[in-house]
């Protein structure tokens, strides 16, 4: 199983205890875990073990393999994500009021440093040399319309659309909009 799937685990508990209107106590006590271990698997605060991992699919009465089917790496060339507005995950953690969560990425990257910057580009500005990084470049469109090449694919991002790539890809940006564009970027080293 890749590393990312097990971020992922969570959610799927979660929706299908919820599918079938299982509450976190009955389904604790069916697969001989406490309630509190399940509400940390369902919020991602805890990945679990195997076995009981396997309880838990039983418990929920769910095949093993069907399970798994659709929690699948959706990188398009193993090295660019492109996650369009409005294709982010509606999800809750904790019920709190007023909290709202959207799940952008769920990426298992081994990193020793991370770096998040705002990225302002005003109007016209263009890399003009293509060039590398370091690390996994995660970028987040807050406002405008950019262009943003990597190798020789070229991709055309909005407010609201992430891309996700491996720096080390030879890449450059341009704002294509007719106002400033604002990024939010998360360089994973």
């Amino acid at each position: 199983m890749q590393e990312e799937l097990l971020l992922l685990i969570g959610d799927k508990i979660k929706t299908k205890r919820t599918q079938k209107n299982i509450t976190l106590e009955q389904l604790a006590t069916k697969a001989g875990v406490s309630k509190g271990l399940i509400s940390q698997i369902e919020n991602n605060r805890t990945v679990p073990s195997l076995p009981v991992l396997f309880n838990i699919i039983h418990s929920l009465e769910e095949d093993l393999r069907t399970f798994f089917e659709d929690m699948h790496d959706s990188f398009t060339n193993n090295h660019i994500l492109i996650i369009r507005k409005g294709q982010e995950k509606l999800f809750t953690k904790e019920p709190v009021k007023g909290f709202s969560y959207r799940r952008i990425l769920t990426r298992s990257i081994s990193s020793q440093a991370a770096d998040v910057v705002l990225l302002e580009l005003k109007k016209g500005a263009n890399r003009k040399q293509l060039i590398r990084t370091d690390a996994y470049e995660c970028k987040y469109i807050l406002k405008g319309d950019i262009e943003y090449q990597v190798e020789n694919e070229n991709f055309t991002l909005s407010e609201g659309d992430t891309l996700f790539f491996d720096g080390r890809a030879r890449h450059r940006l341009k704002n294509i909009g007719s106002t400033e564009a604002l990024i939010l970027v998360f360089y994973l080293f």
